[in-house]
């Protein structure tokens, strides 16, 4: 579980560079989210604790003070430390020009993640995001100058972590990777992917083990109930229609493995996720003035 604040834009009349969403979070011990993919880049910054990052075979483990970068359609999974979970702030943004402004910060596919001392004023910048919940004209301005913002900070002493380098191995894990993202909805197995890439069932077992600490059986289940728990949040599909669009046949074996994972039946997670966002919605107002007022 995570305590969140988030705001969440639809429409925006900027093309270079957009505000989807930002946030602010602390979370619960071994909190996680993920293996998932996500339709925008999204920047997140640890302002206390410890967790690990994880895309493909890469594995970071961050504490305050860094930040890492999730890339469009890239399966991504993220996690608190079990004894210092991390809180962190995050903004999600697109637009035509935005993988150029992330050159400005050192970031792209081969450089993931960095490290920064500007820690009040990236989180004083959020905060102030979170302020401007309502679509007027007025507020996509302020919006699009607190993104600008934002990056003007990240660009002062940001500097970058290690550099990911590709082995045979991480080809293969990759690859594996996005027949997985690619196909999920359609009830594949171990086996449909281990012929995709090529590799014995064995061999595939353990280049996931070694690499994700997961074997590809569970890397896809997770993926899969990742990708569930996102349509029983924000759409109206019955739960049968859920357990289809994330490859499962039969919504009773769908039903059994999330509650297994998650510890509660998908209707129930339904209700009490939109809960829980009513609730935390009521008393972020009042959270929220009492953090500008530190600034």
């Amino acid at each position: 579980m995570e305590d969140a604040y988030v705001l969440q834009l639809t429409g925006t009349r900027f093309k270079d560079l957009y505000l989807c969403f930002c946030g602010m979070s602390e979370c619960e011990p071994n909190h996680s989210y993920g293996p998932a993919v996500r339709p925008n880049y999204i920047i997140h910054y640890v302002l206390s604790g410890k967790g690990i990052y994880q895309v493909g075979e890469h594995r970071y483990e961050l504490q305050q003070g860094q930040g890492f970068l999730i890339e469009p359609e890239a399966v991504t999974f993220y996690k608190a430390d079990g004894k210092e979970p991390w809180s962190y702030l995050w903004i999600g943004f697109a637009g035509e020009q935005a993988e150029v402004y992330l050159q400005d910060l050192g970031l792209n596919s081969s450089q993931l993640v960095f490290q920064s001392s500007q820690e009040r004023d990236l989180k004083r910048i959020v905060v102030k995001m979170l302020k401007y919940h309502t679509s007027t004209q007025t507020n996509q301005y302020y919006l699009q100058s607190l993104l600008y913002e934002f990056f003007a900070v990240l660009t002062k002493n940001a500097q970058p972590g290690p550099i990911t380098k590709e082995t045979k191995e991480s080809i293969y894990v990759q690859k594996a990777i996005n027949f997985i993202r690619n196909n999920y909805s359609a009830g594949i197995g171990v086996k449909d992917i281990a012929e995709h890439v090529c590799v014995s069932r064995s061999y595939l077992y353990k280049l996931f083990e070694e690499t994700l600490k997961m074997s590809p059986k569970d890397f896809l289940t997770q993926f899969q109930i990742s990708r569930s728990k996102e349509l029983l949040s924000v759409t109206e599909l019955s739960i049968e229609g859920v357990a289809l669009s994330c490859g499962y046949g039969d919504a009773l074996v769908y039903s059994k493995t999330f509650k297994k994972i998650i510890g509660m039946p998908p209707s129930v997670y339904r209700k009490s996720h939109r809960r829980e966002v009513e609730e935390r919605l009521k008393s972020k107002e009042q959270k929220l003035e009492e953090m500008m007022e530190t600034f």
